[in-house]
Order: C-alpha cells, then sequence, then structure tokens
C-alpha cells in the first residue's frame, strides 16, 4: 500500500528500462511515504500513443512521447509527504531514466481502512492486522 498504477506509451521503454521505472516509483513511496520496501502493490499499462493523452493545463508544459503518468490508491497522506513524493518521483525519474519532469504526471486518490483487502477476503486495516 498504496497501489501504484504506473502509465506509459508503448514502445518507449524497454523490459529493463520499465523495471527501473518500476523501482524508481517504489523507491520514491519508501522514501516520501516511509513504507517498507516489501509495501509494493504496482500496475504498469503500455497505450497506444493514440491512447494516452496529458495537455499542458495552461502551465507551458511541452510533453514527449517518453510521458509517465503514475497514480496512487492510497491511505491519506500528509501535504508534506505528497510534495516530497513529487519530488522524490521527478529526481528518481530524471537520475534513472532521464526522463525530463515535463513528462511526470502524478495523482492521488486517498481512500480508507475498509477499502483495502489485501487478501483471503479480509479487511486487514478494519481487523488489526496491518496498522
Amino acid at each position: 500500500m498504496p497501489l501504484a498504477m504506473i502509465d506509459t506509451i508503448r514502445g518507449q521503454y524497454d523490459e529493463t528500462q520499465l523495471r527501473t521505472l518500476m523501482d524508481a516509483v517504489q523507491d520514491a513511496v519508501v522514501e516520501a511515504f516511509d513504507v517498507p520496501d516489501t509495501d509494493r502493490y504496482q500496475i504498469l499499462t503500455q497505450h497506444e500513443p493514440f491512447e494516452l493523452v496529458a495537455l499542458d493545463t495552461g502551465l507551458g508544459i511541452t510533453r514527449s512521447e517518453r510521458l509517465v503518468i503514475v497514480r496512487f490508491a492510497s491511505k491519506a497522506r500528509t501535504e508534506d509527504a505528497k510534495v516530497a513524493l513529487y519530488r522524490a518521483l521527478a529526481r528518481n525519474l530524471k537520475d534513472r531514466l532521464d526522463i525530463g519532469g515535463e513528462d511526470l504526471v502524478v495523482s492521488i486518490t486517498e481512500n480508507g481502512d475498509a477499502d483495502w483487502s489485501f487478501g483471503h477476503g479480509t479487511a486487514q486495516f478494519v481487523t488489526g492486522e496491518l496498522g
């Protein structure tokens, strides 16, 4: 937890780069949200170029085909933790894959304890199995 959904344009990254991308996202989550490294839930989806659109929202941002969109479903986090996550993601992607900040879009959707089951049909946050 959190669940990271990573979207890219098909053909922009090879398998090794995609694994590096997933590791970079996980490392940012561990750093910013102070979760264990083994707390890793990720879905990577590659799209045809016409299936992934991210315009600049009036900010003058020019994006490339190397666009990466990362969506998180997560328990509530502080504003400081979220800002730290955005910074860590941008730094990790630049350092490890030379992906510029203009090609990173991040969104976080918050949810509560009853919104998670990690297996066996149990809401582990509700039952107290997870804190």
